[in-house]
């Protein structure tokens, strides 16, 4: 599964990147511009991607999927923190 594991990898690594700006943004302008169901669904969900990756041996994948994860918890808590 080491093809699976890179092509994972991949796409997420681009996904975070993405994100990246957002999280950026956010602290900037002290605002939280992602709604709370949608990043606290998102977060979670990455965070149980991450540990089926982990059980199918996928390394990278899970690495990669927690890191997603935790860029969308910050989006989570900047939406609490900033309550716009």
């Amino acid at each position: 599964m080491v093809l699976q594991d890179y092509v994972i990898t991949l796409c997420l690594i681009a996904f975070s990147y993405a994100l990246l700006p957002q999280v950026y943004q956010g602290f900037k302008q002290k605002k939280g511009f992602i709604n709370l169901q949608t990043s606290g669904i998102t977060f979670v969900g990455m965070y149980a991607v991450a540990a089926v990756y982990l059980t199918l041996g996928l390394t990278f994948s899970t690495v990669i999927a927690f890191i997603t994860g935790t860029i969308w918890f910050i989006l989570f808590v900047q939406r609490i923190i900033y309550k716009n």
